[in-house]
């Protein structure tokens, strides 16, 4: 018995009449985020990124060499707002780990690209979050890993409305 199964029991006892089982697993959902997001965001303190700016580095790294991208092929993959987004790569760019750069192509638009400082920073962080990732699986087996993957990529789609149904 969890925390979220009290909760469920309250909730039958005081509302009989209604079906409370999506409660529980939203429940487990949100309080297993607040967990595993604790853990991550004090590996990523370790190298004085938060969880957004990581966000923008890892994205430009792994568009691979020369780690640039234009701003609208970062926000497709952040679902974020483009001020948003302005300020995390002002913030960036004050620290060091990204330029802005004119687009050679057309000339109008901006590329943000990973400085050498970036890089190596990123590359930092990607090795310890994804070893902290490892970590925090260690206690699913393999194939409840497997298991839990495939149900949640199901369920997101739902919501994506990508990949196959």
């Amino acid at each position: 018995m969890d925390h979220v199964d009290r909760i469920l029991e309250q909730w039958h006892r005081e509302r009989p009449d209604l079906d409370v089982g999506p409660m529980g697993l939203f429940g487990r959902l949100s309080r297993l985020m607040v967990h595993l997001r604790g853990e991550i965001e004090a590996n990523l303190a370790r190298h004085q990124l938060s969880p957004s700016s990581f966000d923008v580095m890892a994205t430009l790294r792994r568009s691979g060499s020369p780690f640039r991208l234009p701003i609208g092929d970062i926000l497709g993959t952040l679902m974020i707002t483009s001020g948003t987004l302005t300020n995390r790569v002002d913030q960036l760019e004050k620290q060091g780990f990204v330029v802005r750069e004119i687009n050679e192509r057309d000339g109008r638009s901006i590329l943000v690209r990973l400085t050498d400082a970036g890089l190596a920073r990123v590359d930092e962080a990607v090795t310890t979050h994804v070893a902290t990732q490892h970590k925090l699986l260690d206690n699913l087996a393999p194939e409840d890993r497997e298991a839990l993957g495939s149900l949640l990529r199901r369920y997101l789609q739902v919501f994506e409305g990508v990949g196959e149904k």
